[in-house]
């Protein structure tokens, strides 16, 4: 029997898409071993994507975007789950090529799906979601790149964007010297709440340097912008340092040399957090709830919305004015 809920819609009229909260049904879901009743999603930068058309994220419409859900199972064909379960999803087609998050019913493959760490409610995991994975997974590049706090300081850039204001509260709790760079001066005060111990503008991260290399100031970076400034930050970077990259809002293309490489050993760890194979996407989901949990993230820099207010979210992002996470509570 068919079950009505609500879901963000995206329709595409006259080569435009536009996006409203409307009721459908069970059947109107894509297959997947598991159906969960989905309580938080978030808004992530693809997700701004996914609701323009020239971006090519989502290749057909009708379709519901969010690319992160957390909720219960409601129903399971996969012995490894069952019916009361807490689960979350990031990552993998989910609302890239198979219906998102913003729904409060999502059918998914159960290989897509883990279940809650204990230590984390549905809501605490959706404040983290992708943007605070792929965090947790440039942090976890540069342990294991060796790197400590008493190598020296660190720097993150775009830190008041999703990835940047999550890495910032994890580094800082961990015991690192963190610079945090952002282009919105007026959040400088957020970021050192978050635990920054400095803060400096956009221009300042990626000053350009004379020569093939630059004056050794961090000890590790984590870039989420990426673009023309990376390969100016790869200049800056201290012996065997390594720097984290994770995104393109800057842009796709960067400009460098060997010579960071060979003569200061640096290490350039591309993040990728929708393929993370499972162990690891494990791991690092249990040390987001546990030692690394980023507890100022959720006191300071969180905003909830309701599924109406989608439009104007996935807007803010895609213009570069969303600060710290944007929740979206799902469930009423």
């Amino acid at each position: 029997m068919s079950e009505q809920f609500r879901a963000f819609w995206l329709e595409e009229n006259d080569g435009k898409v536009s996006g409203s909260v409307k009721q459908i049904g069970t059947e109107d879901l894509p297959q997947g071993e598991v159906l969960v009743r989905v309580h938080y999603s978030d808004v992530n930068y693809k997700d701004g994507l996914a609701s323009v058309k020239e971006s090519r994220i989502v290749r057909e419409y009708p379709f519901i975007p969010g690319i992160d859900l957390a909720g219960e199972v409601v129903a399971s064909d996969d012995e490894r789950f069952a019916a009361g379960d807490g689960v979350l999803c990031t990552g993998y087609g989910l609302g890239v090529s198979h219906f998102g998050g913003y729904s409060e019913l999502a059918r998914v493959p159960a290989d897509w799906l883990i279940k809650l760490p204990e230590s984390l409610t549905a809501r605490e995991a959706m404040i983290i979601g992708t943007a605070g994975f792929t965090a947790g997974m440039s942090v976890e590049a540069i342990l294991g790149a060796g790197v400590t706090p008493a190598d020296g300081p660190v720097l993150v850039t775009g830190a008041t964007g999703g990835v940047g204001s999550v890495a910032v509260a994890i580094l800082a709790k961990l015991g690192f010297e963190v610079t945090a760079s952002s282009g919105k001066e007026r959040e400088w005060e957020l970021l050192k709440k978050l635990g920054a111990a400095h803060t400096i503008s956009r221009e300042e991260a990626q000053a350009p340097s004379k020569g093939p290399l630059g004056k050794g100031l961090w000890s590790a970076i984590v870039d989420p912008v990426g673009g023309a400034g990376t390969g100016e930050r790869l200049k800056a970077i201290r012996y065997r340092g390594v720097l984290a990259l994770s995104g393109l809002t800057g842009g796709g293309d960067f400009g460098t040399s060997v010579h960071p490489f060979i003569l200061r050993g640096v290490t350039l760890a591309g993040i990728d957090s929708v393929q993370c194979p499972l162990p690891l996407r494990l791991e690092i989901w249990n040390k987001l709830a546990s030692d690394w949990k980023p507890d100022a993230v959720f006191e300071q820099a969180v905003s909830e919305l309701g599924l109406e207010q989608l439009p104007d979210a996935l807007s803010r992002i895609l213009e570069g004015r969303a600060v710290g996470r944007q929740l979206v509570r799902v469930g009423r």
